[in-house]
């Protein structure tokens, strides 16, 4: 998965590949005092659109590129962050589509995942099963 951030005036999206398995265990810590979530909450809670969450993860990514950023400077409109599968997560979600699913319901969610793999970016940099960004 990619937490992509593209502000208003900036011509290309700045694009991080957030698996929660590999945020190093300060940035986790501050991310729980920050929103008041166990990790596993967060990891939930992002997915689902917790605007405080993106926000702590936004600020995780930033301050990692330029360490003097504060949390109270990251202010975004909405539709400048976003989440996005990578293609090798959605070919994942279409396997287990394709098993669990019939009928009308199988086939309008297969439609739907195949336009969403043709527009994903490929995320080269996993080897096999991709694992979708929930925290153990």
């Amino acid at each position: 998965m990619f937490l992509v951030y593209k502000p208003e005036g900036q011509a290309e999206a700045t694009r991080w590949r957030y698996n929660p398995r590999r945020l190093m265990s300060v940035e986790r810590e501050d991310i729980e005092r920050r929103t008041g979530r166990n990790f596993s909450e967060f990891t939930t809670d992002v997915l689902q659109g917790n605007s405080l969450c993106r926000r702590a993860l936004l600020y995780t990514f930033l301050r990692r590129e330029h360490p003097k950023t504060r949390f109270d400077d990251v202010d975004f409109f909405w539709d400048e962050l976003t989440l996005e599968y990578s293609r090798q997560e959605l070919i994942e979600m279409r396997e287990k589509v394709a098993s669990t699913l019939h009928g009308a319901e199988r086939a309008a969610a297969l439609e739907a995942l195949d336009k969403d793999i043709e527009d994903a970016f490929d995320d080269t940099s996993v080897e096999g099963k991709a694992g979708l960004p929930i925290a153990d």
